[in-house]
């Protein structure tokens, strides 16, 4: 964690195991402690109500929470991840609902006839593996609404504007007391929008958004490995009523090289080579992202020795440099022989029976002298 930033659990006030409720219960505390309606014109309780949901945000999501207590906030802005919200509105639309639970009414009811985000959206993508290790360049196609042009996403008709609603007064819910209790219900009218809309535009029939077919480019930088998860800002689904576009999320999954294997930004290849090559000593062909290239076995090389070939690997993602290709030397034992080899065989056997006999006698020698 870098310095001066503040724990999320910290923040929050709970241990690091704290379940999934312990972390709303005091998320919601510190919520209506610090809300803007309680502290009007405070920037202190303003900024406060901000750090308390950003993390709330993280530790309430389980993959978030796995990578913040491994990595911290580099963990989770390497994944993809943007913690922290621009403005209280935008915290109003995520939690919009714990408030509601809280309260009935009041809190949330100012910022519901307001923008609110468009949803984030998901792409799955097939590349080569080569692709993954050297980058690459691709057009992707979406299908999903646009923000309407027309009424540039408010969903009136151009000239005119959203009404306040008359039944529950722009508040977005009908109040009832009931003795010493009041109970709040969503608005059946405006649908605790506060506003409706009287003259739809013409094009988008008062959603704000259509459906249309885009085409983006994605540029995929070298290095990326399966499962990697690209955030590309501003390009999910439209905010309704006017408000900011949600973000596209694309998970790379990459195909399986015929010979290379990834570990890390290391590349590891099999290469077979016959007794004779890794007794006398060999060039061969080995394969790289990139192609081939030659190699020299030294002599002598025995079965799972392996060859490095420095900086033919992986391109780091978050760094400079290549890792390492390590080529895994296998060798191959005939399983037949024609006569010739054979014979040659016998005779390489006979001549080391004979070396091993004579340094044997020579021992023997030595011993008994």
């Amino acid at each position: 964690m870098a310095l001066g930033e503040r724990d999320y659990y910290q923040i929050l006030g709970v241990p690091k195991n704290a379940d999934e409720a312990q972390v709303k219960k005091a998320y919601r505390r510190l919520a209506v402690e610090h809300h803007p309606d309680r502290n009007q014109g405070s920037k202190a309780a303003e900024e406060k109500f901000k750090e308390v949901a950003e993390a709330y945000s993280v530790l309430s999501d389980p993959q978030k929470r796995q990578l913040y207590d491994q990595f911290g906030k580099d963990g989770l802005r390497g994944a993809g991840f943007q913690p922290g919200f621009s403005s209280v509105e935008d915290i109003l639309s995520s939690f919009g609902s714990i408030f509601g639970d809280l309260f009935g009414f009041g809190f949330s009811g100012r910022t519901r006839a307001g923008p609110v985000r468009g949803s984030d959206l998901r792409y799955d993508l097939r590349i080569p593996f080569e692709e993954a290790v050297l980058g690459a360049e691709h057009r992707i196609e979406l299908d999903h609404p646009v923000a309407c042009d027309t009424c540039g996403g408010t969903g009136v008709r151009p000239g005119t504007s959203r009404k306040t609603c008359r039944q529950c007064g722009g508040s977005g819910q009908i109040v009832r007391s009931q003795g010493f209790f009041t109970m709040a219900t969503t608005c059946p009218i405006c649908s605790g929008q506060g506003s409706v809309i009287e003259t739809p535009c013409d094009d988008c029939k008062g959603d704000g958004r259509i459906p249309k077919t885009r085409e983006l480019s994605l540029s995929i930088p070298p290095g990326v490995d399966d499962g990697t998860r690209m955030r590309l800002a501003g390009e999910g689904e439209p905010g309704a009523r006017g408000g900011p576009p949600g973000a596209l999320y694309v998970f790379l999954h990459v195909e399986p090289h015929d010979e290379l294997i990834r570990d890390g930004n290391d590349l590891h290849a099999e290469v077979g080579i016959d007794f004779v090559q890794a007794a006398l000593g060999a060039t061969i062909e080995v394969p790289l992202v990139e192609g081939r290239k030659e190699v020299d076995v030294p002599r002598g090389s025995q079965p799972d020795d392996t060859i490095v070939l420095r900086g033919a690997g992986v391109p780091r993602l978050r760094g400079y440099g290549r890792g390492d290709l390590i080529v895994h030397l296998k060798v191959n034992i005939p399983r037949r022989l024609n006569e010739a080899q054979e014979r040659l065989l016998r005779e390489y056997a006979e001549l080391t029976e004979s070396k091993v006999a004579k340094k044997r006698k020579g021992l023997f020698q030595r011993l008994k002298n």
